[in-house]
């Protein structure tokens, strides 16, 4: 089982009397609310989202996920909610949380099922240690959606404790080292403390990492980190659907009509009655009329009649079957079929077999792309609601860098790291801000993040964070916020920063990339780009595939090399891919030469002549 197989509920279902009866989920924080914040610590964990509320369900229906009130009459608690969600839950696994804990673990799915997979259980729960005392919290916890009767029976017996129907089944407990991930809101007060003093620190998510050493960090370490650490903009605009293309949908798009839209032919032929039908004497039926696309049949066929259809069109009243004008013999006004030609049933498209009314048709964080644009179009919608785009503001640090149209002085290099950042963002759809090169000082360098964090979401940088560069670049970074300085166990691109930086009240999550332009491409692809694109709602993981290495590739374990290779179709028709030659990181030629990056991984050896090894295809992100 995987992620797919878990659906997430937010329970906000309580009455709020200790916030003035206002519902805590939709009380203000982090420059949202604690239910927006709970639900993007879900999202990423869970196949799909939805909301236990029993009032303001539209207000809670704008986050774009389904809100299933209690089914159980009266007040009863947290457990109402789950069971409403065990008899709605279309995946087999449940996964919830409470709308007041805006901090809970970024990985509480995968260790739940971790536990009951190990435990063969039927519910896993989040326990902590608090003061040696061992500390369970039921409101956390993965639980099978077919105990749904067993919790109902419970409820309907009076039971009201969130735990008080475990001794039916078969609980697991999994232990969480930190405890403040699972701390509730009950205040306003206590919120408005958390709201000013608490942002997630860098801090927060090292320590989930048993041995984390930012002098030899693997690949695999820091994408996990940079991906628990950003969060996403939550601003939506709803846009004109052509003005969608390439934007991150906002919200599930649900259909208002079935697709299709009633009892149609799949192809060009004859509707009949599956009664009429002989399994072992030839068929001969009247011809009642015809029906197009968009023009029904008037009337209603009888026994031992049929109807020329076209495809699309409305299948007659009384008629459940279309035979194939190829497969009958037109005898004047009637046609003959042989027996077994077809079965009852055959070629007919159900209303709604495509979609049904109040479904999704979209969910919320994808990519929209052409077919899609023509899918909205299918279902009469003119706007649709998408994520803001992000602000992405980016410079090049260093006294040797030359503008194109500048004076190309001895020592000096025409500054290529902008240009390439610019091709990337523009892929990803980002508002860029193209900020220059900024020059070896201290307060330059300042200025430039202050003036980029004030005016952006995220800050690229290129140069200025390998072992050689002056020390004020860690300086001025730590006097700005929350950054660390790592050396990846890779190659290309070592020396790695990234954070978050602050200035006049606004902040932007940095990624401070080396030099090298060709590290700068691998180092963007692979830690920055899925945070971007994390930040813009959307899971985008990068698409590795699998090809023959044509020739030996040396390398030691111990470190994740990305070289760059030729993929091309070999004499079976499989893929083969061999290197393009010196792989220097500085040598950009061999980048446009490529067609694909070769991803050797860190516990990976040398390889030999015909061995499979994975690749990133470069059409289409590059």
């Amino acid at each position: 089982m995987d992620k797919e197989s878990i659906s997430g509920l937010l329970l906000a279902g309580g009455r709020g009397t200790r916030m003035g009866h206002v519902d805590k989920g939709l009380q203000p924080f982090g420059g949202s609310t604690m239910a927006a914040h709970v639900l993007a610590r879900l999202a990423p964990q869970v196949a799909m989202l939805a909301v236990n509320a029993n009032r303001n369900l539209d207000t809670y229906a704008a986050f774009g996920v389904p809100v299933w009130p209690d089914d159980t009459p009266g007040f009863a608690g947290p457990l109402a909610g789950l069971e409403a969600g065990l008899r709605r839950c279309t995946t087999p696994l449940l996964l919830t949380a409470p709308c007041d804990s805006p901090f809970l673990p970024a990985d509480l799915a995968a260790r739940l099922l971790e536990g009951l997979q190990r435990d063969d259980a039927d519910l896993a729960v989040a326990v902590t240690e608090e003061n040696g005392l061992r500390q369970p919290h039921p409101v956390f916890c993965l639980v099978k959606t077919s105990l749904a009767p067993v919790l109902s029976g419970y409820l309907a017996a009076g039971g009201r404790r969130m735990d008080g129907w475990y001794p039916q089944i078969k609980v697991a407990e999994v232990l969480f080292e930190d405890a403040d991930a699972f701390r509730n809101i009950n205040t306003r007060e206590e919120l408005q403390q958390l709201d000013t003093a608490r942002a997630p620190r860098l801090a927060d998510v090292v320590s989930c990492l048993s041995s984390y050493d930012p002098e030899a960090l693997p690949v695999r370490d820091a994408q996990r980190i940079i991906r628990e650490f950003v969060t996403p903009v939550r601003a939506t605009e709803q846009v004109a659907l052509r003005a969608a293309l390439g934007r991150v949908l906002a919200a599930d798009v649900i259909s208002p009509i079935n697709v299709p839209a009633y009892d149609n032919s799949a192809m060009d032929g004859y509707a009949l009655r599956g009664s009429d039908l002989l399994s072992d004497a030839p068929v001969r039926l009247a011809v009642a009329g015809t029906t197009y696309a968009g023009r029904a049949f008037d009337g209603q066929p009888q026994p031992g009649q049929c109807v020329r259809i076209m495809t699309g069109g409305v299948m007659p009243a009384g008629c459940d079957s279309v035979v194939p004008q190829e497969f009958v013999q037109v005898d004047g006004d009637a046609i003959v079929l042989a027996p077994g030609v077809i079965r009852p049933g055959d070629n007919r498209r159900l209303a709604g077999e495509d979609l049904k009314a109040g479904s999704a048709a979209l969910k919320a964080g994808r990519v929209i792309r052409p077919a899609d644009l023509g899918l909205c179009a299918s279902l009469g919608f003119a706007e649709i609601p998408v994520q803001r785009r992000l602000r992405v503001a980016f410079f090049s640090t260093g006294d040797e860098l030359r503008s194109i149209g500048e004076t190309l002085d001895e020592g000096c290099v025409y500054d290529s790291n902008r240009y390439t950042i610019y091709g990337m963002l523009a892929r990803l759809g980002c508002e860029i801000i193209d900020m220059g090169v900024v020059r070896d000082s201290p307060e330059a360098l300042e200025e430039a993040l202050r003036t980029a964090c004030e005016n952006a979401d995220a800050i690229i940088t290129s140069g200025g964070v390998s072992v050689g560069a002056a020390d004020y670049t860690k300086q001025v970074m730590a006097e700005l916020g929350d950054v660390t300085f790592w050396k990846i166990g890779m190659r290309p691109g070592r020396p790695l920063a990234f954070g978050r930086v602050s200035s006049n009240g606004r902040s932007a999550f940095l990624f401070g990339l080396p030099g090298n332009p060709v590290a700068v491409m691998v180092s963007f692809y692979f830690f920055a780009r899925e945070a971007l694109l994390r930040m813009m709602g959307a899971e985008a993981p990068l698409p590795l595939l699998r090809a023959r290495s044509i020739e030996a590739i040396r390398k030691k374990p111990g470190r994740t090399e990305y070289q760059r290779g030729i993929v091309a179709r070999g004499a079976d028709g499989e893929p083969e891919v061999r290197i393009t030659g010196s792989q220097g990181s500085g040598i950009l030629r061999s980048m446009s030469e490529a067609n694909c990056m070769v991803v050797l991984h860190d516990g990976q050896g040398s390889v030999a002549a015909g061995e499979m090894v994975d690749i990133l295809p470069f059409e289409g992100l590059f």
